[in-house]
């Protein structure tokens, strides 16, 4: 049995269906809101695993959001400190920025249901249970590789056809030329992951993040119904690969 502490940023943007698979392993999670979260808490070090969750925000904020400097810190104690990091979206963006990474916005919104890229070293990585399998992308930041890291997975955007970015067609937002590759996933030894993707997102709950970026997706054009069809249809395959990938990485990560 493990503690794990989950930094969370926004209320529906939990642990979801990872909080389930600790429940089932016996493991106890205790939850850190970051916005008003004491960074120096020991518990933040102590446990045996820290995952930061997503938020709508960048990672490089901290004039608009000062906690995020303390929130960077924290993350970086625990990399120095050879101990678990798990990193979901804007946790995965903090990972590279204390790692030396820049993170960049990409021009265009990546939202919805689609399958990852792997590399060679995510075939062979816990990630390779998600082949395939097409798992629920949000942002429109991205982060570069670490140095030191290696990576896992990634997406090119400009290959999409029908898939909503920015609102629009891909083909009407780019020209044929044009090349926006997006790493997806990263891993520091065994102690590190970083995700750009939801992995923990419960499709069941899937209106509380069309309720919760009701803004952003009317800015984007999202077709919301298209995104409740996807979950509705990947749902169950979808927490199947996640919880293969989660419990061979943890068993890996906690030892």
């Amino acid at each position: 049995m493990a503690t794990v502490a989950a930094v969370r940023h926004v209320a529906f943007e939990d642990l979801g269906i990872l909080e389930t698979l600790f429940a089932k392993r016996g493991d106890t999670v205790v939850y850190f809101d970051a916005p008003v979260a004491n960074f120096t808490d020991s518990a933040l070090q102590e446990a045996d695993l820290l995952v930061v969750l997503g938020a709508p925000i960048g990672a490089f904020d901290d004039a608009l959001y000062p906690f995020l400097s303390a929130e960077a810190e924290c993350i970086r104690r625990r990399v120095a400190s050879d101990k678990a990091v798990l990193g979901i979206c804007l946790g995965a963006q903090l990972i590279a920025r204390v790692l030396g990474a820049q993170v960049n916005p990409m021009g265009v919104k990546e939202i919805g249901f689609k399958p990852l890229e792997l590399t060679n070293e995510g075939k062979q990585s816990p990630l390779r249970h998600l082949a395939g399998v097409p798992v629920l992308h949000w942002h429109g930041d991205c982060f570069g590789l670490p140095q030191g890291a290696t990576s896992l997975a990634y997406t090119n955007v400009s290959h999409e056809r029908g898939f909503s970015l920015g609102g629009k067609l891909l083909s009407l937002e780019l020209s044929m030329e044009s090349e926006i590759y997006c790493e997806q996933a990263f891993s520091v030894g065994n102690k590190v992951l970083g995700l750009q993707f939801h992995l923990e997102a419960d499709t069941d709950k899937i209106e509380y993040w069309l309720v919760g970026h009701a803004c952003e997706l009317v800015q984007a054009e999202v077709d919301l119904q298209q995104i409740r069809n996807n979950a509705k249809r990947e749902g169950q395959r979808l927490q199947a690969a996640a919880w293969q990938t989660m419990t061979e990485w943890l068993d890996a990560a906690l030892t």
